[in-house]
């Protein structure tokens, strides 16, 4: 799961090339904003076949939060 995640984040926020961990913030490391999240989103949702609703995107400020999100949500790793 977190390669295909990891996969999602580097092409929606052009972070190849860039050291993703868990650990990883989106705003402060790699300097997503609004519209880079949403888009992110967008694709994480196309890519794993679920929903996000925006009331849980606050809690999403770390790789490591969706890689928790998700697997809490019941999507498998592949």
């Amino acid at each position: 799961m977190f390669e295909k995640l990891k996969a999602v984040i580097e092409e929606k926020l052009n972070a190849e090339g860039t050291e993703i961990t868990e650990s990883t913030r989106f705003k402060e490391d790699l300097d997503a904003d609004s519209l880079d999240l949403f888009e992110m989103v967008m694709a994480l949702e196309d890519a794993f076949g679920i929903e996000i609703p925006s009331e849980d995107l606050e809690g999403l400020l770390t790789v490591g939060d969706v890689v928790r999100y998700l697997e809490d949500k019941g999507v498998e790793a592949d």
